[in-house]
């Protein structure tokens, strides 16, 4: 530090001997000094210096500087001090005292050598853009400095090492991510100087996702709201977008052009816009008109102009176009933004059509365009784009022409005069004192007639009233009449500009159109006014009206279909050469291509001029001359003989035209009955080809259905021999092992509900029994047992009740039985009782033991009778089981029976569709061969199938031989 006070307090002795000194000491401390610190301090001095001895310091220190950047990469802060040092040496922002001393061009030319001299060494850029890569504040945002001053001051050098440089354009791009806004900001302005004027690194740039990135930084920073960050953004996506037809396809296809809706969102209050917005605007409106610019490929164009549709941006920008408080120049620019987006696409122009301006009662945009265009109190700039806005909506659009033309015709004027159309505007301009009003109102009038002679047909009728009490004239003899006035009539501006306009709107009108001549031709004052201009010798203002009368009657001359004696085509050629001489009538159509303002509306279809007085010709126009000129020149220069030659050459090249086109039409009739043919042809070899999978997939369905067959069919003889009860199931085609056991669970569960059923009989024959034997003690204990059973009865199931009813009947009639028995005995005990005759005690005795076995022998009969009626109930029983697994095995046996059926009626059925296609495969054969023998008579080449089928039969006959021997 002492050293570099010492240094310092040296520059009091002289400024520039001390300064040189002072700098010397400085670079020799930096090349020899061991301790870091003391080349730091060094540097540190020299940056202090290199803005006021920036010369002596680029001379002497910059070796230093770079060696320092090579050896010292450890300490950020020399790194840092000595890349200041080179952006001061390089800049060329130079203080404003320094610029009172030095010219400008002397400092831009000391920039340039020592940029020259830095990057004389490739590796110089290189290392600049490895130290871009240090995330060190005070590295990286010297170097993103010092690289952006380097492409300033050589753009395209140090542009080519950047891109041979590996990884070089994504180091770059990396800035845009850092996190600190002032490296990011100016990491933008890097990229900016970076991608000016090479489409390589601008397509670089673009794939490593720029949009999206610079898209962000729009969106974070608030859109047209933002401050000069997104105007550096939107610089940079215009150097990406322009002339760049690859970067715009990756910006369409990439969904982009839908994040710049957001853009162009405007509020109702539109009052108090700052600059930095109204730049911002202006900005993003330039970005959608790159897109849509007229001079890129037509279908890149059409494609982004239809996304804007169907994103809505181009609803937006009517929005603004139609909104309250927007500045005149947003304005401006929106309505050519406009334009561009729906020049010649007819979605976008059909859009536009229906637009409407928010006034009561509501009226179209382009009413209100062109109120504006011939309102002479309007800025200049914003007639130019109205005018440019109404020729884009026309472009290309007939549909569009059409209903311009008709607000013109009688049939659709309206009558009441409370609304004002398009073409009463446009008649109002054209017929109005102001001579701009005149030139835009004839230039919009002719591209509603551009490329369209039925139009042009239909603008003949228009008929208009010039005072009251005259005869209504046509609007070709009004036209007419004005041209012929000139400078009688007092009008604001230019003196030939209402010529020029009126002389191309009749250009156009005439060109292609023989009716339109002839109409013209017709006024007999509009020839001679014509030869007039073109001979007389005027000023050098009057040479376009001259250039241009002598287009308008050579037009006459070339579209004269010789309908008028006075004025065919051979008196007017003439009657130019009496009057003009043919050379002098071909040097005055030769001003207008010469002319200056010609060259530059030529150049581009945007009028764009400097001053009202420079606005004469227009864009399409200038087709038209170019394509008129020599045919024009030819024909004056013919003679009668030679265009009655053209004109028979004309009738036999019509007749030979007839004739190929009617030729033509026959081949192509052909070429589309050949088309149909081979169309058909193929269908019918697709369906050949699907009938013969489909009889492949049938036959090979059919072999399976045989081979489950026959595998059936053994397992059938199996089970027939060791399982009969399973003969049935086994003749069931297609029963799988899940199948059969599932059945067998089934009879298994219907046996256990038969036991179940059996367990319930038993109880239910105990019941009986117990019901049998109560009533055996006499009819009191049956009354009794009835009584006292009758209760337990809803315990019992209804059908339980039923049969223990049934049985009751039984037992109480079997009981009946009983009791007459008893009475019997009674009566016969009493008569024994009675008897008069006397018995002895034997015959006692003896009576009561047959008493006695009488009652066993009743007991025993009882006994057999319930025996029986319970053998009864169980044979029932058994028989009712044994019909129900009868009933059970026979729907199995019938179901077994109709499945088989249904697979005898399947192969049937598969035999019969096998047989159909057999049947539609001959009609297919048939038909192919009728195709062939077509294709054969109309020349086309076929090969005969009846070599194909030798050929294969010889395959096949060698495959069967094999065969044989392999076989032998």
């Amino acid at each position: 530090m002492n050293f570099l006070r010492g240094v310092m307090g040296g520059q009091s002795s002289g400024p520039q001997p001390s300064g040189a000194e002072t700098i010397q000491k400085l670079c020799d401390r930096v090349a020899s000094s061991t301790l870091l610190d003391d080349r730091r301090d060094a540097v540190r001095a020299l940056k202090s210096l290199s803005k006021k001895y920036r010369l002596e310091v680029g001379v002497q220190a910059m070796p230093h500087l770079i060696h320092v950047l090579q050896t010292d990469r450890s300490d950020s802060e020399i790194i840092g001090y000595a890349l200041d040092t080179l952006y001061n040496i390089i800049s060329n922002d130079l203080e404003e005292e320094e610029q009172e001393e030095n010219s400008q061009k002397q400092t831009e030319d000391l920039g340039s050598q020592f940029t020259e001299l830095f990057i004389k060494q490739q590796d110089n850029i290189t290392l600049l853009l490895t130290y871009l890569e240090e995330f060190d504040f005070h590295v990286r945002w010297p170097g993103v400095k010092l690289l952006t001053v380097l492409l300033k001051q050589q753009g395209p050098q140090v542009q080519q090492i950047i891109l041979v440089s590996p990884m070089g354009v994504s180091r770059l791009m990396d800035l845009l991510a850092d996190s600190r806004e002032v490296i990011r900001n100016d990491g933008v302005l890097l990229l900016q100087q970076l991608t000016k004027s090479n489409a390589a690194i601008q397509k670089i740039v673009a794939f490593e996702n720029a949009f999206e990135r610079l898209l962000d930084i729009i969106t974070d920073e608030g859109n047209s709201d933002g401050g000069i960050v997104v105007e550096d953004c939107l610089l940079l996506l215009q150097n990406l977008l322009k002339n760049n037809n690859s970067n715009q396809n990756f910006f369409k296809e990439g969904s982009y052009i839908q994040r710049m809706k957001p853009w162009f969102e405007v509020g109702d209050d539109n009052s108090g816009w700052s600059a930095q917005k109204v730049t911002n605007l202006h900005l993003m409106l330039q970005l959608v008109r790159v897109l849509v610019s007229p001079t890129n490929p037509p279908g890149a164009t059409s494609s982004c102009q239809r996304a804007m549709f169907h994103c809505g941006l181009l609803q937006q920008l009517c929005t603004i176009l139609m909104a309250t408080g927007v500045p005149a120049d947003i304005l401006t620019e929106t309505i050519n933004t406009v334009s561009e987006v729906i020049r010649g696409c007819q979605m976008n122009q059909d859009y536009f059509a229906s637009v409407n301006a928010p006034s009561n009662p509501p009226r179209p945009a382009i009413v209100v365009l062109l109120m504006s265009m011939v309102n002479e109190r309007q800025p200049f700039v914003l007639r130019c784009a109205v005018l440019y806005c109404f020729q884009c909506f026309l472009y290309k659009n007939e549909k569009g022409q059409a209903e311009i033309v008709s607000t013109l015709l009688p049939s659709t004027i309206d009558a009441t005069g409370n609304s004002v159309s398009a073409g009463q505007l446009l008649c109002g301009g054209l017929f109005s004192t102001d001579s701009l009003s005149n030139w835009c109102a004839a230039v919009a009038l002719a591209h509603a007639l551009q490329e369209n002679a039925t139009l042009k047909e239909q603008l003949l009728r228009v008929q208009l009233a010039t005072s009251i009490g005259n005869p209504p004239v046509s609007l070709l003899q009004q036209c007419t009449n004005i041209l012929s006035q000139g400078d009688k009539i007092d009008r604001r501006g230019s003196k030939v500009q209402t010529r020029v306009g009126l002389l191309m709107l009749l250009c156009t009108w005439l060109s292609n159109c023989p009716i339109a001549v002839t109409h013209f031709l017709h006024n007999s004052a509009n020839v001679p006014f014509l030869t007039g201009q073109i001979a007389e010798n005027l000023g050098e203002e009057e040479h376009l009206v001259q250039g241009l009368c002598a287009l308008l009657l050579g037009i006459s001359i070339y579209y004269n279909d010789n309908s008028l004696e006075n004025y065919k085509k051979e008196k007017l050629k003439q009657l130019i050469e009496k009057r003009i001489g043919k050379e002098n009538f071909v040097e005055k159509l030769g001003f207008i291509s010469k002319h200056e303002f010609y060259s530059r509306a030529a150049q581009k279809p945007q009028p764009s001029f400097s001053s009202p007085d420079h606005m004469m010709f227009d864009h399409e126009f200038t087709k038209l001359v170019k394509e008129l000129e020599g045919i024009i020149t030819k024909a004056v220069y013919k003679s009668s003989e030679e265009d009655k030659q053209e004109e028979e050459v004309k009738k036999s090249l019509e007749q030979h035209d007839n004739i190929v086109t009617r030729y033509k039409s026959i081949i192509r009739v052909q070429d589309q009955e050949l088309e149909e043919l081979k169309k058909q042809v193929e269908s019918i070899k697709v369906q050949n080809e699907q009938l013969q999978a489909t009889v492949t997939q049938q036959m090979s369905q059919i072999q399976q259905h045989k081979d489950q067959y026959n595998l059936l069919k053994v397992q059938l003889g199996k089970d027939n021999q060791h399982h009969s009860s399973h003969g049935d199931v086994a003749q069931m085609n297609g029963v799988q092992p899940e199948e059969i056991s599932k059945l067998h669970g089934e009879i298994e569960e219907w046996k256990h509900k038969l036991e179940l059923l059996q367990e319930q009989l038993k109880e239910r024959d105990s019941l009986i029994e117990s019901l049998k034997l109560s009533p055996a003690a006499g009819g009191t204990t049956t009354e009794q047992s009835s009584q006292t059973n009758k209760p337990s009865g809803p315990d019992v199931d209804r059908e339980l009740y039923k049969e223990v009813e049934t049985l009751r009947a039984q037992i109480q009639s079997q009981s009946t039985d009983i009791i007459k028995l008893q009475s019997e005995k009674q009566e016969l005990l009493q008569k024994l009782s009675i008897a008069p005759v006397p018995v002895s005690g034997d015959d006692g005795t003896i009576m009561v033991a047959k008493t006695a076995d009488l009652e066993r022998r009743l007991s025993m009969l009882l006994q057999e009778n319930k025996e029986l009626k319970n053998e009864i109930a169980a044979h029932g029983e058994e028989k009712a089981s044994l019909k129900q697994q009868l009933d059970s095995s026979n729907s199995t046996v019938a179901i077994l029976q109709n499945e088989k059926s249904k697979l005898q009626k399947e192969v049937a059925e598969s035999k019969k569709e096998q047989d159909d296609l057999l049947v539609l495969l001959a009609d297919q054969d048939q038909k192919i061969i009728a195709l062939k023998d077509k294709l054969k008579e109309l020349g086309e080449p076929v090969e005969d199938d009846d070599e194909l089928e030798s050929g294969d039969q010889g395959e096949e006959d060698e495959g069967d031989d094999e065969d044989d021997e392999e076989d032998n």
